[in-house]
């Protein structure tokens, strides 16, 4: 790894080298906070946990050739080379900071409330059209994947693509100390972990932390049809590229023509340039991602037509509105996680289908002292979907279903307590042909209802 040497790691996290003589100017072969996975001349960065402490596994990590640890227990590292420090969660964070500076490839950061890692995606899929792409895997977009995704990078690589996610004012700002974006995306500021953050306007201040670094001379890319980005005017001095639905945008869509859940056709218009394009994956919300992705594939210099074939070539992700044809009904595996915005988003696209459509909808976390309320608001909005049944799972899902009955008093609702109580009604629930829309927040673990309506439906 270039320049990734014992005095350069030391020196870029405030560590003091020990017993490091012999290697001090040797680069390590790569970096791992997973003492499994340790390889030959690499560095181990031991990372304390809820229920470990990764300094434990220092010994493994050496008898598996590590060349260099970090570690905060110097009595931990015995006699092998080590960099001491304070804590190595930051260390890491500073440590990457250094790779990603000494690599010297542009790198475009994303973020928003909903949709990061459909528009990570996308944007990495038509960037490939013509450069090298590095992108985040999963969901490593916190201040420990993303670390461990610029330690992927290589000689060979031309482009980052690197999703960040956040919870808590400050985050997103060593997030993009971290990632120092040339480009910065933000797609959207809903109702996401305002527990910690308090309102959308908690949200928007925490997300926009990253502004302070991106490059004076980078580009900032945002959703002009969310009412607080849209008020953004500039950043370091220059103005934000828009992107939208209103022809007012300097990158918009228009022709919009829904396919089911085959997708959705549109024109994409920038500038002086115009061009059609199907995107494989349904939902308005997947116009606004292209419109991201042309707007950044612009920016690196694609034609329209290595902009269109990237975004073509976009499918679903497993749990983020993942259509399954199972031979008798169609699943959509949307459970990944959920907030009132993406909720409401999902129904919406379910509300387009000509078959029967059941919707198994459950609680949605880190809400904070509304979370009732917000609940309430997306069976009220919900409700008014063509929607033939209604399926709800927890507690907080019975605002929901007040929401529903609000709205549609003589609506098809049934509640469940937990997803051990539904499954085994099944089968009474859903009849063959029916859309099946699955979603809720990760903690509520509907993975189970998805894998049984694959399996036996």
């Amino acid at each position: 790894m270039k320049n990734m040497t014992p005095r350069n790691i030391a020196a870029a996290c405030g560590g003091k080298p020990v017993n490091c003589g012999s290697i001090l100017d040797t680069e390590v072969s790569a970096v791992t906070t997973d003492s499994r996975t340790v390889t030959p001349g690499c560095l181990y960065i031991p990372i304390k946990g809820e229920t470990f402490d990764g300094h434990d596994f220092i010994g493994k990590a050496r008898e598996a050739g590590a060349l260099l640890v970090l570690t905060e227990k110097q009595d931990a590292a015995g006699d092998g080379p080590s960099v001491r420090v304070t804590d190595t969660r930051i260390a890491i964070q500073r440590i990457a900071e250094f790779y990603r500076k000494e690599m010297n490839i542009p790198v475009v950061g994303i973020t928003g409330s909903v949709g990061k890692t459909s528009t990570k995606e996308m944007i990495a899929s038509v960037l490939a059209e013509k450069y090298r792409t590095l992108k985040t895997l999963g969901n490593f977009n916190n201040n420990l994947g993303l670390p461990l995704t610029i330690f992927r990078l290589t000689p060979e690589d031309e482009i980052a693509v690197l999703e960040m996610g956040i919870s808590h004012f400050g985050e997103m700002t060593d997030l993009a100390r971290t990632a120092r974006p040339d480009t910065m995306v933000i797609t959207n500021i809903g109702t996401c972990h305002l527990e910690f953050l308090g309102d959308r306007d908690g949200v928007f201040e925490a997300k926009t932390e990253c502004f302070e670094y991106v490059r004076y001379d980078g580009t900032v890319v945002l959703n002009g049809e969310d009412d607080k980005l849209s008020r953004v005017d500039q950043v370091h001095g220059r103005a934000p590229i828009m992107y939208g639905l209103d022809p007012g945008k300097r990158v918009y869509a228009d022709n919009i023509r829904p396919l089911g859940f085959k997708g959705t056709a549109c024109t994409i218009n920038m500038d002086d340039r115009s061009f059609d394009v199907t995107i494989p994956v349904p939902g308005t919300h997947m116009v606004l991602i292209a419109l991201a992705a042309a707007t950044v594939g612009a920016l690196y210099g694609l034609t329209d037509e290595e902009i269109r074939a990237g975004i073509e070539k976009v499918g679903s992700l497993d749990g983020r509105f993942h259509v399954i044809e199972t031979g008798k009904i169609t699943v959509i595996d949307d459970c990944y996680n959920a907030n009132p915005m993406s909720m409401k988003a999902s129904c919406s696209i379910l509300d387009t289908v000509d078959t029967g459509s059941v919707a198994i909808l459950g609680d949605m976390g880190e809400l904070g002292g509304d979370e009732e309320a917000l609940h309430r608001e997306v069976g009220v909005f919900v409700g008014g979907c063509r929607i033939g049944r209604f399926v709800t799972v927890g507690p907080l899902s019975r605002n929901i279903d007040a929401g529903i009955l609000e709205t549609r008093a003589d609506a098809d609702v049934r509640h469940f307590d937990s997803v051990d109580e539904l499954l085994p009604e099944l089968p009474s629930l859903i009849a063959e042909g029916d859309a099946v829309l699955v979603k809720a927040s990760h903690f509520m673990k509907f993975s189970r209802i998805v894998e049984e309506l694959k399996n036996n439906f």
